[in-house]
């Protein structure tokens, strides 16, 4: 400071020098931390990657087996729900919130998740599936990931702000990536699940680190990645366009709905029926009786039967959607493992196919944009569906999934499956943080 008669004059010179040179050295940090977190994704990817596969691979056998053996295996679904409760009750108490229990971790940034999930995780989701529960499996490949995330935060004691969040988000990534080989969409799926719609800068290159290691192994191990490739032009006529607008917002309102009843039901039935056992029984042989009933077990497991019969002109009745809507809700919400994203999937295809089939356009493409949206309305999420739309069916329809998933997420009621994601403002969600 420079003192001239009344005048008094502040050099800032050196303040700007030193306030540069921190700045530097909290760029080169940054950088730093985030090539450590890649170097650890990279390995959490590849583990995944592995065991997202077993898992996988088994659960295809299991529903070859559960389809030929439908009328044997089916009746037995309650009997399968006690041993998934035993299981549960006896050895995992402090694990049975499962994918709750990992959000409400990594939004904490709190690691400590035990590594006994995974197996309990895979062993109920095999069980559910082979007895005929309709139910999914993303639950299981997320779980798995954000697992091993949250371990190796835990193992390394890293001294980085946000290192369990942004591990965690990692292996999200990759449970998603390395199952359903959409990776693109694992990294945005998993940042926008957890972290409330912002888009996790630091997390982003180690999500794309694992969600593509995970799916690299996962392909190598002949986990396979479904594809189809639509032959459309809807062309953009008015009336095409109010067509997709209306079943964009049906998407979104099917989706939020699904998200709305799925905790409606949860808290309902462990109010009414508050002995586990009991509750999952009653269930099993509900979801027994009506998988029986209606078309030989038409319904039960993933629902990739549905999806299959949405794009490859097979037969797909009105009421598909709304059974397999209600029989997935049952089987979740009254203890069965799983997940809810593919028979999400297989709900927006079949609404989609019947949307068409009302208004004459094509089936796939309108099938294929249910597959998407509804998925996205559920989960809340809007970056991913576009981008899993576009990697299951091809880029070049980007523009539609982008137009259909964001007027279906602005039509979901601020609703999602995962019990812990909870935001305030749709307004904000979409922003860089």
């Amino acid at each position: 400071m420079k003192k001239n008669k009344n005048v008094i004059v502040l050099d800032i010179r050196n303040v700007n020098s030193n306030t540069q040179k921190k700045s530097e050295r909290g760029l080169l940090r940054s950088i730093g931390d985030t090539l450590i977190f890649s170097f650890i994704a990279l390995v959490i990817g590849v583990v995944t990657g592995c065991i997202v596969s077993v898992f996988g691979i088994v659960l295809n056998k299991v529903t070859e087996i559960r389809q030929e053996y439908w009328y044997i295996l089916i009746p037995f679904l309650a009997v399968a729900g006690l041993v998934i409760v035993f299981i549960y009750d006896r050895f995992g108490k402090e694990i049975k919130s499962g994918m709750t229990l990992i959000l409400e971790r990594a939004k904490n940034n709190s690691s400590g998740i035990k590594l006994r999930l995974i197996p309990f995780v895979t062993l109920s989701t095999w069980i559910t599936h082979l007895f005929g529960g309709s139910a999914g499996r993303e639950g299981v490949a997320v779980q798995i990931g954000g697992t091993l995330g949250s371990f190796f935060s835990q193992k390394l004691s890293l001294k980085i702000p946000d290192t369990t969040k942004i591990l965690t988000i990692s292996g999200m990534a990759a449970g998603f990536g390395g199952l359903f080989r959409t990776p693109m969409a694992a990294i945005f799926f998993a940042t926008e699940v957890l972290t409330e719609g912002t888009i996790e800068i630091t997390a982003l290159l180690p999500s794309f680190v694992a969600a593509y290691s995970a799916s690299i192994v996962s392909g190598y191990f002949g986990l396979e990645k479904f594809t189809v490739a639509l032959d459309a032009d809807p062309g953009t006529e008015p009336l095409t366009i109010a067509v997709l607008c209306f079943a964009a917002i049906i998407f979104g309102i099917t989706g939020g709905f699904f998200a709305y009843i799925l905790k409606t039901c949860k808290k309902l039935f462990a109010g009414l029926i508050k002995n586990p056992y009991i509750r999952i029984v009653s269930a099993g042989v509900f979801v027994s009786a009506a998988s029986l009933l209606l078309y030989a077990g038409r319904y039960s497991g993933l629902g990739t039967n549905l999806i299959n019969d949405s794009f490859t002109g097979g037969d797909v009745y009105y009421w598909d959607f709304a059974i397999k809507f209600i029989l997935t809700v049952i089987t979740i919400s009254c203890g069965f493992q799983g997940g809810e994203v593919t028979p999400l999937f297989s709900v927006g295809a079949t609404l989609g196919a019947v949307i068409a089939m009302i208004f004459g356009l094509p089936v796939p493409f309108v099938a294929a944009l249910g597959y998407a949206a509804v998925f996205g309305a559920a989960t809340n999420t809007v970056i991913a569906p576009i981008l899993i739309g576009a990697e299951v069916f091809g880029f070049e329809y980007l523009p539609y999934f982008f137009a259909v998933c964001v007027l279906s997420y602005v039509s979901n009621g601020n609703n999602s499956i995962y019990a812990y994601e909870k935001r305030k403002h749709k307004a904000h969600l979409i922003r860089i943080g």
